[in-house]
């Protein structure tokens, strides 16, 4: 099996650093780690893990995730979020990838999307298709300061999953969809220049419930489905009522830092 570096993005990953690098430490001969100012013990986790340890201050999504690669001693990079884990079947298929003479520049795993230790299978969260595993010297992630991925341009697909722990509780997925997420978000699209009228909010909040709840079978998931679109939908109706809101209320527009989007 070819060389691989396992690449990982931290801010206060204390309670996921480990479980992700010990993962990462079946199949990757090197660990680097791009820290942007943990205030816990993330670093020190990642050090005795094995990691090299980059501080960098973020730079968005993609800049940041490009960081890791660039200082990699191998050509093939598996780049993870620090609250995935590679599963067994990641681990075994990834083992038999004939990497050397490859004609694939990136492979992608399915993603196991959980709340808590809930996996939610419907909703668009599985099978959640991602590339992880890519030739450093053929593609990387985007530029794209939000929502990066490889732009591989021969990728393949595994049959196999890894696990995805983003929230640790149903508070935690409503607190991010009501907060930083909407908040990003409609910083995003002001600096861009868009704009929202008074439709914007409900029309778009509706829209990512009905989405998620019914065309993406949420319906199927128990309360889980019903929380997951829900908050969707607060995520939605959210960014653009604060996009609005920048647009009429000039004292909330400049008391807002636009420089700290990220």
């Amino acid at each position: 099996m070819a060389a691989i570096t396992g690449v990982v993005i931290t801010l206060n990953e204390a309670d996921n650093i480990d479980a992700c690098l010990t993962s990462l430490n079946r199949i990757c001969d090197e660990l680097i780690v791009i820290d942007s100012g943990s205030h816990d013990d993330t670093v020190a986790r990642a050090e005795a893990l094995g990691a090299s340890v980059i501080h960098q201050p973020y730079l968005g999504d993609g800049p940041q995730k490009n960081v890791g690669p660039r200082a990699a001693t191998h050509r093939w990079v598996l780049s993870l979020d620090a609250d995935e884990r590679l599963t067994e079947e990641a681990v075994i298929a990834i083992k038999t990838l004939n990497l050397e003479s490859d004609k694939h520049d990136a492979y992608a795993l399915r993603r196991r999307n959980f709340i808590g230790s809930r996996w939610v299978r419907r909703c668009g969260w599985y099978p959640d298709y991602c590339i992880r595993l890519f030739d450093r010297d053929r593609t990387g992630f985007s530029e794209s300061r939000q929502h990066a991925s490889v732009q591989a341009k021969s990728p393949q697909r595994l049959d196999a999953d890894l696990e995805h722990y983003s929230f640790a509780n149903l508070g935690e997925l409503f607190s991010k969809a009501s907060g930083r997420f909407s908040n990003r978000a409609a910083k995003i699209m002001y600096l861009k220049g868009k704009r929202a009228n008074a439709l914007s909010p409900t029309l778009h909040g509706a829209n990512a419930f009905v989405r998620k709840y019914l065309f993406q079978a949420g319906f199927l998931a128990g309360s889980d489905g019903v929380s997951v679109a829900l908050s969707a939908g607060i995520n939605a109706y959210l960014k653009y009522a604060k996009l609005l809101e920048f647009q009429r209320d000039a004292q909330v527009l400049n008391a807002e830092d636009f420089d700290r989007v990220w």
